[in-house]
């Protein structure tokens, strides 16, 4: 059991090779490297997901990918909540976001779906929005039209090495997050990436 003293890590995506190097399954990627970097167990296939397990840094902790498509990560969670107790605040949900340019990633406490729609699945079964979240911006230099085509098409090479760089450091605010909480780690890590230093606090989200 999870319960209040462990975190479940989920990474959003479309099951499949034919979507699996899209920009939509950036959550997959990240959760994948999550399980190298910490030395988790192969993955399971449990019901609508894929799970792997192992106490980190004092703390259970889950990582899980649904098997289902993106629009019903909702229903994975349904199926993960027949064998096992947690709640809203053990989620740390983890997925690409079209409105945070590529190469900046930023985590938060709660709040909106902002029109993705395995988030506005998750949080329509969870009944509340008060989910953690860590998005990975896909957003380029011009925003296309058709958006539900850009994010199942496969990133530009340039964007996809700007993407896969912040994974050391989100894997970074992830630690920070067990350690001493989500705002903690909001304000260490959501700061301008490119600056030397981070960034100025003050350019931290804390939503």
């Amino acid at each position: 059991m999870i319960g209040r003293a462990g975190l479940i890590v989920i990474g959003l995506g479309n099951p499949g090779l034919r979507y699996r190097d899209t920009r939509h399954n950036v959550g997959f990627w990240f959760v994948d490297y999550l399980a190298h970097q910490w030395d988790f167990p192969i993955f399971q296939h449990e019901e609508d997901l894929l799970l792997s397990d192992r106490k980190f840094r004092g703390r259970e902790v889950l990582l899980a990918k649904p098997v289902t498509y993106m629009n019903r990560s909702g229903a994975a969670l349904a199926s993960l909540a027949c064998h096992l107790e947690f709640e809203r605040g053990d989620l740390l949900v983890c997925h690409d976001d079209i409105d945070i340019p590529v190469g900046r990633f930023k985590l938060k406490a709660s709040g909106g779906a902002g029109g993705h729609k395995g988030v506005i699945s998750i949080l329509e079964y969870l009944g509340g929005e008060d989910v953690m979240r860590l998005r990975f911006g896909i957003l380029p230099e011009i925003k296309p039209a058709d958006l539900e085509a850009f994010v199942l098409s496969p990133f530009e090479e340039g964007e996809e090495k700007a993407v896969l760089d912040l994974f050391p450091r989100a894997r970074d605010a992830v630690a920070c997050l067990l350690d001493e909480g989500i705002e903690k780690a909001m304000s260490l890590y959501n700061r301008n990436h490119s600056d030397p230093d981070g960034g100025a606090a003050g350019d931290a989200e804390l939503d």
